[in-house]
């Protein structure tokens, strides 16, 4: 699955990074009929809370309409609508562009804090250079993902344990 956040829904877009789908984020103010076209193109479904969305003769299989005034409550009810794995591949995807996350090589660790150094798992995004490493907010932001999976995400496969 892959997604498109309204302007609305940044939040919840990058929490949708953070458990490894690929999920683009609105944030130029784009008129709804230009994010449906994009969504449509891209095969992504658009997320939204905006309910002048639906009356376009294209949304049907393209649009989920949230209900919820809050982060939680939008999860809850994408999860309700969609078969989310909020553990489907966490921190595979950098939060503030979307791009696939890569191994951090010696020369971008050289340059990162000695006791993150030694981590293992470190990765940057070759798209903004950002580097990522398994610091106490990825830990609340994982403890997060696995409370959601726990309570509204779909059941785990067998094979996948």
């Amino acid at each position: 699955m892959k997604f498109l956040c309204d302007e609305m829904l940044q939040r919840l877009g990058s929490w949708l990074r953070a458990a490894g789908y690929d999920t683009l984020i609105e944030s130029n103010g784009r008129d709804d009929y230009q994010l449906l076209r994009e969504a449509i193109a891209e095969r992504r479904q658009l997320i939204t809370r905006d309910r002048k969305l639906l009356e376009y003769r294209r949304a049907p299989g393209h649009v989920i309409l949230l209900e919820g005034n809050n982060l939680e409550q939008c999860a809850a009810s994408l999860s309700r609508q969609l078969p989310i794995d909020w553990l489907y591949r966490p921190f595979t995807r950098c939060l503030v562009c979307n791009t696939e996350l890569r191994p951090a090589d010696e020369t971008r660790r050289a340059a990162m804090p000695a006791d993150v150094r030694r981590q293992a798992g470190t990765l940057y995004c070759p798209t903004c250079n950002k580097v990522y490493w398994d610091g106490s907010h990825v830990r609340r932001m994982r403890h997060r993902l696995k409370q959601w999976q726990q309570t509204l995400g779909t059941p785990a496969r067998a094979d996948a344990e």
